[in-house]
C-alpha cells in the first residue's frame, strides 16, 4: 500500500543539493504495471521531481518486517500526468486505497503523476537473494484476479473469519499461539504472520486449486481449517525468525500489482 520515493534534492529549497532524499508514499499502478503516485506540490519529493524525474521505488511485502523482508526497487523517471488523464488515476487510486465504493476518498491539494518509464527493478527476497528482473517479463506479467480485486476487503473478511480457527490450528500441547493474522493471498495460498510470545515465524498455508474470487477462497479455506489432519496437509510451514526479523520465503506479488 505505501513505498518508500527516493528523489534526488534539488537546489531550489535546500542547501544539500544532489544528495538522495527518501519519503513514504502511498500509490498504486495501472493497467500496464506502472506506479501512479498523488502528490502534494509542496512536497519536498514533488519539488525534487520537478527538477528531476529520475528516481526509485522501494516496495515491501505488506506485513512483514526486518532486513529478511522481500522487497523490490523499481528505477524510473516520474512526470506529473496531463490534465485529461488526473480523473483516471484517481479511480485507479480509490479502487486500491479504499474498502468500498460508498467509502469517501479524501485527496486534498495533491496532482498524480506516473512514473512513466521503468529503467530497470532490483529484487531482494531475503538474506542471500538477489536478482535484478527482467523489465519484459514485469510488463508481460499479469496479476492474479484475487489480488487486484479490493485486497483490502478481502484480508479483513479472511482474518474475520479464520483468525480464530488459524490461531487454534497452529496451537500444540507445548506451545499456543498468539496471534494468527493473514497478511497475503494469491491464487496459489495465503501467508499468515504467526505469533508465539515474542516470536514470529510466517507460514504458508497453500490451496488445491487455482482460487480467483473473495467466495472461493472462503470455501476453500473453510475446508482446510475443518479439522487439524486437513490443516496440516496444505500447511507448508513457516520460515522461522525471532521477534527483530520475519522471513521472506518468496515475493509473489509486491513488485507488480495492477488495479484497474
Amino acid at each position: 500500500q505505501f513505498g518508500h520515493l527516493c528523489t534526488l534534492m534539488s537546489d531550489m529549497h535546500h542547501r544539500r543539493s544532489g544528495y538522495p532524499f527518501g519519503s513514504v508514499v502511498d500509490f498504486a499502478c495501472d493497467g500496464g504495471g506502472y506506479p501512479i503516485f498523488s502528490l502534494s506540490p509542496l512536497a519536498m519529493h514533488t519539488r525534487n521531481l520537478q527538477a528531476d524525474p529520475r528516481c526509485t521505488l522501494v516496495v515491501q511485502m505488506a506485513g512483514w518486517s526486518g532486513l529478511s523482508n522481500a522487497r523490490v526497487t523499481i528505477f524510473g523517471d516520474v512526470y506529473p500526468l496531463p490534465r485529461e488523464m488526473q480523473e483516471e488515476a484517481r479511480k485507479v487510486f480509490k479502487h486500491k486505497h479504499t474498502t468500498g465504493e460508498s467509502e469517501n476518498w479524501i485527496e486534498g491539494n495533491t496532482r498524480y503523476y506516473r512514473m512513466h518509464t521503468i529503467s530497470d527493478m532490483y529484487f531482494v527476497g531475503g538474506f542471500g537473494t538477489v536478482q535484478w528482473v527482467d523489465i519484459n517479463e514485469y510488463k508481460a506479467a499479469k496479476p492474479d484476479p484475487i489480488v487486484i480485486n479490493m485486497p483490502q476487503v478481502t484480508l479483513q473478511l479472511l482474518n474475520e473469519t479464520f483468525s480464530t480457527d488459524l490461531k487454534e490450528l497452529l496451537s500444540s500441547s507445548e506451545a499456543s499461539c498468539d496471534d494468527a493474522a493473514i497478511i497475503s493471498i494469491d491464487k496459489r495460498g495465503i501467508d499468515v504472520r504467526v505469533r508465539f510470545g515474542h516470536d514470529y515465524s510466517v507460514e504458508r498455508i497453500s490451496f488445491d486449486e487455482d482460487i480467483h474470487t473473495r467466495e472461493r477462497a472462503v470455501a476453500v479455506l473453510t475446508e482446510i481449517t475443518s479439522s487439524k489432519a486437513n490443516f496440516e496437509s496444505h500447511n507448508r510451514s513457516a520460515w522461522k525468525t525471532d521477534s527483530s526479523t520475519l522471513s521472506a520465503a518468496y515475493l509473489n506479488h509486491v513488485s507488480k500489482k495492477r488495479y484497474q
